[in-house]
């Protein structure tokens, strides 16, 4: 066996913008179609948002209005949340839209060579070869530039910045200038938004080895070359930018020895810190090699191969590691061909940005976790705003949606009472918190939001039911509504999940202090789950809330996952009733996210078969394009980075899972995975883990870095609540240093 395929390989070019192959540094992104006569580089960057409106808006004031919409809702007014707005209209957040494209025209020829276009993850090269003609292109994550080289004896092109991509406004104030320089020439594209003092300019450097440079408006004409280099960049900018020195920044990039090849300097410096990132955990499921070989869009086409389980676990660390830098993955990553981006092109945190950063820290990519906490940081004191203008509360309040730039709450109407959602910093913190685990540190930057939510809970907790619990009110299950009431409710189950772990988290990370205690007491005064007429964990512990079920959103089982509050171990009778919700849950509109998030939960509660059934709708479903990145619906409808992401999430969990003082192995392993390794997990208990299965038997190698006692299992309990899924724990003693090998059933 040759061992599973660390990039992707088309036999044409790309002619859609989604079947583009993708390249990034978590700044800069680009999608590469791959085509000798027209080569299109379509440029994206993270702060690239367009103006209108949402940049201005405010989140609203609401608070002197909230004791009385607490005592409508307290009294049984199921749709008394529906009046709590300022009457503004739906503002959707700033749209992601692509800079602009770099276009190399060359004469039309006859295809007379076999075409070939690939990725390669361990490099974030795409390659296109056609006879003599190469193009590869990157993007540094060094140097923070895009690097495209084209090589041909006699090469002839023009190269322009063009853009006029798909739902370009017509209004783009758009200026190109073009001069020739010692190297070849420097190319600007300058766009102003309209009616804004906002605007962004893609400057390239064109490197020429031999032939004739001339300019040919708007761009240059190359001829009888043998080779061409070009580094881009693109800023975003309110005042004039300074092009000549940028110019200069990128001029310096170049080597000073003339003897050495720029290109092969700028990708050692590029590959240094992408090719380890990457390489740091793996997956091999034994696969047929044949398959193994097989172009992307073929293999996508073989939905129960193991060869496109691999490809799609090394594909998705690759685009997630790509994608995450300034800031993490939006709902398209890093890229978009086309101005007009579904919802936004936004970060949608109530579930998409947890679920497509959920592999980060047991699959080795700290670099994610770092963007993911670029965000959050970047936005407290709109946390802080959101707080006080719609609660009159101390502490934070994350948004629902936010284009990268503002973090207040504004996109919200009555379908979508998103302002209503208090759950969502304790969602955002949770992988950070997950982080601290892993690597053995505390943050003191997390300590202080999580001391900021516990805040807000104090001083927002302040109502009780008859039995003197505190009740959340308002209280939002995202995006769904009780099938007998409003969108606004009581005590829905996120919210008590996630009070509960915020004000224990705050203690946790500030002991012996006074607050320590009171955030404890704080969180045992909040009220259980409660376990509705269908024996399932209800939605909304409010009395007389009933259930709808056809929903692709799995909030009310977040303490399932990603937080432990529910698990079949110590938690034996939730988890028979989680296990019960997930079996009544529709998947409403087939969304790729509502799948897998079924399925990090199926995995948590040790069902593979359900796991199985969850990877079966999206493997079948025609979600991918042949660059290996996803659609949010099936049959590849919009573009969305939703399941390229989350996939390698799903494949871990059902294979390890781990808390500071547990590990499970193979809780929840499919039939359709018989046998495979996977290399180079990290443990929340601060440990390397090595695992291969088969059906003889698995063996395990942990590296720890700290000594511990931890609790092993090997099976995740049955899940019936009759208290017997303990059985398979026994405990396990690490020492630092010492690599530790379990042969299961035999430890």
């Amino acid at each position: 066996m040759s061992g599973p395929a660390h990039g992707t390989w088309e036999p044409a070019p790309a002619i859609r913008w989604e079947d583009a192959f993708l390249s990034g540094n978590g700044r800069h992104g680009i999608m590469v179609f791959g085509d000798p006569n027209v080569d299109r580089v379509v440029v994206n960057h993270h702060a690239l948002v367009r103006p209108n409106g949402g940049e201005h808006a405010r989140p609203p004031a609401l608070a002197d209005e909230l004791p009385l919409l607490q005592d409508r809702l307290l009294a049984g007014d199921v749709t008394a949340a529906e009046t709590f707005t300022d009457g503004r209209e739906l503002q959707w957040v700033q749209p992601f839209h692509p800079a602009f494209q770099i276009r190399l025209n060359r004469s039309a020829t006859a295809v007379r060579e076999d075409h070939r276009r690939e990725v390669d993850f361990t490099t974030g090269v795409c390659t296109a070869v056609r006879g003599a003609w190469q193009s590869e292109a990157f993007v540094s994550r060094a140097d923070d530039v895009i690097v495209h080289r084209v090589t041909e004896p006699g090469l002839t092109t023009e190269v322009t910045l063009d853009h006029q991509l798909p739902g370009a406004p017509g209004n783009l104030a758009v200026g190109h200038g073009t001069v020739l320089t010692p190297e070849g020439a420097l190319l600007t594209l300058r766009v102003r938004y309209p009616g804004s003092d906002r605007a962004y300019t893609g400057v390239t450097l064109a490197v020429v080895t031999g032939g004739r440079t001339r300019t040919s408006l708007p761009g240059i004409r190359i001829e009888n070359a043998g080779a061409l280099l070009l580094l881009t960049r693109v800023r975003r900018h309110t005042d004039e930018l300074d092009v000549l020195a940028e110019a200069r920044e990128l001029r310096a990039l170049l080597p000073e020895d003339t003897g050495q090849d720029p290109y092969t300097v700028l990708l050692a410096r590029h590959r240094a810190l992408h090719r380890p990132a990457y390489l740091r955990a793996g997956l091999d499921l034994d696969a047929d090699d044949t398959e193994r070989a097989l172009p992307g869009s073929e293999l996508v086409r073989r939905p129960k191969s193991a060869a496109l389980l691999e490809r799609l676990f090394a594909a998705g660390r690759y685009h997630l590691l790509s994608a995450s830098g300034m800031l993490p993955p939006r709902l398209t990553g890093l890229w978009t061909g086309d101005w007009n981006t579904a919802w936004s092109g936004a970060f949608t945190t109530d579930a998409n940005l947890n679920l497509q950063t959920s592999s980060a820290a047991a699959a080795a990519l700290p670099e994610v976790t770092e963007a993911h906490a670029a965000l959050v940081h970047g936005q407290v004191d709109h946390w802080r705003d959101n707080a006080r203008a719609i609660f009159g509360a101390r502490g934070v309040v994350a948004p629902a949606h936010t284009d990268g730039e503002s973090g207040h709450v504004y996109h919200f109407s009555r379908e979508y009472p998103l302002h209503l959602w208090t759950a969502g910093a304790d969602w955002l913190l949770k992988p950070l918190v997950d982080h601290d685990e892993t690597w053995g540190e505390r943050d003191p930057r997390i300590a202080a939001v999580l001391a900021e939510v516990a805040l807000f809970y104090e001083d927002f907790l302040t109502r009780t039911d008859e039995d003197g619990r505190l009740v959340v009110v308002p209280s939002y299950s995202p995006e769904n509504r009780p099938a007998n009431a409003s969108w606004g409710s009581v005590n829905a189950a996120m919210d008590l999940s996630a009070a509960r772990h915020a004000l224990r988290t705050a203690a946790r990370y500030h002991p012996r202090t006074p607050e320590a205690d009171r955030w404890r007491t704080l969180a045992d005064r909040i009220p259980p789950h409660r376990i509705n007429a269908d024996g399932a964990l209800a939605e909304w512990a409010g009395p007389g809330l009933e259930d709808s079920y056809d929903h692709r959103h799995l909030s009310h089982l977040y303490g399932v996952w990603p937080l432990d509050e529910i698990t079949p171990y110590d938690t034996p009778g939730l988890a028979a009733a989680a296990r019960r919700a997930l079996e009544l849950r529709g998947a409403e509109n087939d969304s790729a996210h509502g799948h897998l998030h079924h399925a990090l939960i199926a995995a948590r509660l040790g069902d593979g078969e359900r796991v199985a059934d969850a990877l079966d709708q999206v493997l079948g479903g025609d979600f991918f394009h042949a660059s290996l990145m996803s659609a949010h619906y099936p049959r590849r409808d919009v573009y969305n980075a939703d399941a390229a992401h989350t996939l390698p999430a799903v494949l871990i969990e059902m294979l390890v899972q781990s808390t500071p003082d547990r590990l499970v192995l193979l809780p929840a392993v499919p039939r359709t995975c018989p046998r495979g390794r996977l290399s180079g997990i990290r443990t929340r208990f601060g440990a390397r883990l090595d695992l291969s299965w088969g059906p003889d038997g698995a063996t395990a190698v942990l590296m720890p870095t700290r000594t511990l006692r931890i609790e092993l299992r090997t099976s995740p309990g049955d899940g019936d609540g009759d208290g017997d899924g303990d059985r398979a724990a026994r405990p396990l003693d690490l020492v630092a240093g010492e690599d530790h090998v379990l042969s299961l059933g035999a430890w």
